[in-house]
């Protein structure tokens, strides 16, 4: 079993709680292999001695990867991943952790489980999102894939942008807002929530369109099918604007346009056995608590 390990640097006071998995796992007769950048930060804490593991960079394959951190790695290690099919497990080292399974109190019989395959996998559909620059410099375009939510936002402090938006080539409507965001219904539970947006279940085949502090009271989040196409135009008084993909931001000319469609492919996210989706609302969002019991 070839099993990769991606890892947040910022996250290494908590590495002591789980290196002994990686051992417990050499033991089994695993290769495991460590991301080079995360691998570095290992070494400078001279805590954990990495080097009778391997390290990889961009070119790698394996049976399983682990992600160590809060949902922020598990998002960047879907990234690393793209469309290879590598079932991730994310050991959720930070807070919240919602798209993060497993906690520290079961790591002990982790080794059994990823050995045995005491899991299921779950497949996340992913969004594509192309940036056109200039529609008079053929060629100049950026594509970018997410997990959760792409995101368009204002960049500065004073003035709100509007985004034009089209849906399979018909145009909805121009949003005056801070932001506008399209959400997975793995990223309903995410920055979408926060603005307002439905929580939806992983199964289904929607997105959600939201947008961020609306100047208009009479807009609020819309669910439309996921192989639909949407087309985003922006203009801004500082002529940019943000473009946020799963967190990672890029600075973009209001020239650039957005056309964004259902990927081609899935993440694969691994949930362990007894582990749900409703538990997990109840559990981590506190669905349905009472405060007055």
């Amino acid at each position: 079993m070839q099993i990769l390990v991606f890892g947040n640097k910022y996250k290494l006071k908590s590495f002591n709680s789980i290196k002994n998995l990686f051992l417990k796992l050499k033991q089994r007769g695993a290769s495991i292999a460590f991301d080079k950048e995360f691998a570095d930060e290992i070494n400078k804490t001279n805590e954990f001695d990495i080097s009778e593991f391997n390290v990889f960079s961009n070119d790698f394959s394996g049976d399983i990867a682990i992600s160590l951190g809060g949902d922020g790695t598990l998002l960047a290690t879907a990234n690393r991943i793209g469309n290879r099919q590598i079932p991730i497990l994310g050991i959720n080292l930070g807070r919240l952790g919602f798209l993060t399974d497993v906690q520290a109190h079961e790591l002990d019989n982790l080794d059994d489980i990823i050995f045995n395959k005491k899991y299921k996998v779950d497949d996340r559909m992913v969004l594509r999102a192309e940036i056109n620059f200039s529609p008079l410099t053929p060629n100049s375009s950026l594509v970018e894939y997410s997990l959760n939510e792409i995101a368009v936002l204002k960049q500065d402090l004073s003035s709100m942008i509007s985004i034009d938006v089209t849906l399979n080539d018909e145009p909805l409507h121009t949003y005056q807002a801070d932001g506008l965001l399209v959400a997975t219904p793995t990223g309903s539970t995410a920055y979408s929530l926060s603005v307002g947006g439905p929580i939806m279940m992983p199964e289904n085949h929607n997105l959600i369109i939201a947008p961020v502090a609306s100047h208009s009271l009479n807009v609020r989040p819309l669910i439309i099918p996921d192989n639909w196409k949407i087309d985003l135009k922006i203009s801004s008084r500082s002529h940019s604007y943000l473009a946020s993909i799963d967190g990672r931001s890029h600075t973009m000319p209001d020239t650039a346009t957005i056309s964004i469609s259902k990927a081609d492919y899935t993440v694969r996210i691994i949930r362990l056995e007894g582990h749900s989706f409703l538990n997990t609302l109840k559990t981590k969002l506190m669905w349905g608590a009472d405060v007055r019991s």
